[in-house]
C-alpha cells in the first residue's frame, strides 16, 4: 500500500505497464528530478512491483514479472482487500 500510496509511483507504474525505461526517460516523461524518481524506484523494487535490469552503464526498469501476471489475470485491477488500484483508469 506505501508503495501505491503516492501518485507519482502510480504514473511510473503505469508508463512500465507500456515499456522498459530508464530513470531518465521517466523523469522527462513525467516532468521529475532523476533524484525523485530514482527514490520512487527504489520504493517500488523494495515493494517488489518492478525490476532492473542493467544495459551497459544505464538501467532499466520494468514491471516484476509476477505484479504483470496479476494485472493481465485481473484485468489491471489490483486488489489490496482494503481498497483496488484500477490501473486502466489512473490518470497519466
Amino acid at each position: 500500500m506505501k508503495a501505491l500510496g503516492e501518485e507519482s509511483r502510480l504514473r511510473i507504474i503505469r508508463m512500465l505497464m507500456k515499456k522498459q525505461c530508464s530513470v531518465n526517460e521517466i523523469a522527462e516523461a513525467l516532468d521529475l528530478t532523476q533524484y525523485n524518481v530514482s527514490k520512487h524506484l527504489r520504493v517500488l523494487r523494495e515493494a517488489d512491483l518492478i525490476d532492473q535490469e542493467k544495459n551497459g552503464q544505464q538501467r532499466l526498469y520494468a514491471l516484476a514479472s509476477s505484479f504483470t501476471e496479476h494485472l493481465v489475470e485481473n484485468k489491471n485491477v489490483l486488489d489490496l482487500g482494503c481498497c483496488q488500484f484500477d490501473f486502466a483508469k489512473l490518470p497519466k
